[in-house]
């Protein structure tokens, strides 16, 4: 797994030259939630569909 710095080294190499500073935070923000997400899915951290469900039927049928 590549490190952070890494991670942001190559995602500044794909952006085009005119990009903006907010795109770029923007696309680190992004970065960082999918990684973030993906550290949940393999500590463990995540619902099944049906907990989901349970979880939200209480706003769903109402």
């Amino acid at each position: 797994m590549p490190t952070p710095k890494e991670s942001v080294q190559a995602m500044i190499q794909k952006l085009p030259d005119d990009v903006t500073y907010e795109e770029m935070l923007y696309k680190l923000y992004v970065l960082e939630s999918i990684e973030a997400g993906m550290a949940d899915v393999e500590a463990g951290r995540t619902f099944t569909h049906e907990q989901v469900k349970r979880r939200l039927a209480k706003w769903l049928d109402a």
